[in-house]
């Protein structure tokens, strides 16, 4: 029995990825179909174009921040929280980590340290408001979250305005750049570096799974996810669960935008990237919450905007690989839960064999009785022919 569970949990986890691929294929070829385009020819440019050097290191640059914002919404996916606002999350905090980046200048690595820290502290607040309404006054985080993307957007745009914390560069309007100490390292590659973010990705990514997985407060998290009364009436405090949940969602947003204020830009802007909060979502939803299957996913979203700038360039619709970005989020969710209530059906099925097996055995079952009645018979036939009474009684 424990056998077979085990062979069939494997199967399981196994089937669940290649249906996804499957259908994401299948139904991108029909995409590619039916807007005139020869799908085979797609894709070959697509793997072309992702395997030279430069696209590989644009690629894993583009990714760091992509599966950071992944984790800061897969931590209250976890227990059923939507924070849906890490884009104004992440904005915020890179703004003000280069508003004091701009103006304080500590020497060595204490200046980095400072900006993350800063940023840290307030996507965490930023976050935290909408656990606290959530607490105290029952607002849904998704109303509030929105709402506070909105805010976030205005308060950035009144500071960053040519004479208060910006200053103008010919159409853009940027805050001071960082000193030399605030640039963080990169590894030297060919032909275009690897930021070294991608080292903080890595170790926020171990972080997170030894958080959820290897301690109480990750189990408090995962039993609040699954049923609010159950861990409410095991000890565990809801409430204290949500606003701890939102702080450390918004402490993750607010690395999001680290790795291009501290190694591309400098400085933030009215360029500086937006919707990369909401790209985490999907991202989340496509690794399913854990480390690295995430880690796959924001890889694969960023070798899809690298490589459909080149599909866009050779003919094909501009719109065709948010199309194939939707379609495979899709297909991962509706695999995964396909495969999961047909492993449940199956689980199911399997013990209720298992019960009725043991039923015909147990004894006072019919069949049982039937065969002990015939023992019985025997014994009595036995006792008739017997010489010996004290040997039948």
């Amino acid at each position: 029995m424990g056998r077979g569970a085990t062979r069939d949990k494997v199967i399981l986890a196994i089937a669940a990825p290649l249906l996804a691929i499957v259908a994401a294929v299948v139904i991108s070829s029909l995409v590619f179909l039916a807007s005139g385009e020869n799908p085979l020819r797609a894709y070959g440019i697509m793997a072309d174009y992702g395997h030279y050097s430069d696209s590989q290191v644009w690629i894993i640059n583009k990714a760091v921040p992509y599966y950071l914002s992944a984790l800061a919404v897969a931590i209250g996916f976890r227990m059923n929280l939507f924070n849906i606002g890490v884009d104004g999350q992440y904005r915020l905090a890179a703004f003000a980590a280069a508003a004091v980046g701009g103006a304080v200048a500590l020497p060595g690595a204490l200046q980095i340290i400072l900006l993350v820290v800063i940023a840290m502290l307030v996507g965490a607040v930023w976050s935290g408001i909408a656990g606290l309404l959530k607490t105290t006054r029952g607002v849904s985080e998704v109303i509030t979250t929105i709402m506070l993307n909105s805010i976030a957007a205005s308060v950035i745009g009144y500071f960053l305005q040519d004479g208060r914390l910006a200053i103008k560069d010919g159409n853009l309007l940027h805050t001071k750049f960082l000193p030399a100490s605030g640039h963080f390292f990169s590894f030297p590659t060919h032909p275009k570096p690897v930021e070294g973010f991608v080292v903080v990705a890595v170790v926020a990514g171990a972080l997170y799974w030894f958080l959820i997985n290897r301690t109480r407060f990750g189990f408090d998290l995962r039993a609040v996810g699954a049923s609010e009364p159950a861990a409410e009436a095991s000890g565990v405090s809801v409430k204290r669960m949500v606003v701890i949940s939102m702080l450390l969602s918004g402490a993750a947003a607010g690395l999001v935008g680290m790795p291009t204020l501290l190694g591309e830009s400098f400085q933030y802007g009215t360029d500086f990237p937006a919707g990369i909060g909401f790209t985490g979502i999907a991202i989340a939803l496509l690794g399913r919450n854990n480390p690295v299957g995430m880690a796959f996913g924001a890889l694969l979203w960023a070798f899809l905007d690298r490589t459909g700038s080149r599909l866009e360039f050779e003919g094909y619709a501009q719109e065709i690989v948010g199309v194939i970005q939707g379609v495979i989020v899709l297909c991962v969710v509706i695999a995964y839960e396909v495969v999961r209530r047909y492993g449940l059906r199956r689980q199911q099925r399997r013990v209720g064999e298992e019960l009725a097996a043991r039923s015909r055995t147990a004894p006072g079952a019919p069949g049982a009785s039937d065969a002990g009645s015939a023992d019985s018979a025997a014994d009595a036939d036995t006792a008739d022919n017997s010489d010996k009474p004290e040997v039948t009684s």
